[in-house]
């Protein structure tokens, strides 16, 4: 999956498998990277068109879809 680096204070890049509707996003602290899982299309575009991805990221998708730290 390519990871696209995005311009954010808490989150260096963000990915996202339309496949299988899993969005990925690798924090800038410690380079934690979190899988989210069933995470429709538009979740993805809206969380990309955001000005701040942080809080729309907090607001719609941390506690929303399953997850699982990977690195």
């Amino acid at each position: 999956m390519e990871m696209v680096p995005v311009n954010s204070s808490n989150i260096e890049a963000i990915g996202y498998d339309s496949d299988s509707a899993t969005l990925t996003i690798q924090f800038k602290k410690g380079g934690s990277i979190y899988e989210y899982y069933d995470v429709p299309q538009y979740e993805y575009d809206s969380l990309m068109a955001a000005d701040s991805k942080g809080s729309y990221a907090n607001t719609n998708i941390y506690k929303n879809y399953r997850q699982q730290k990977i690195s």
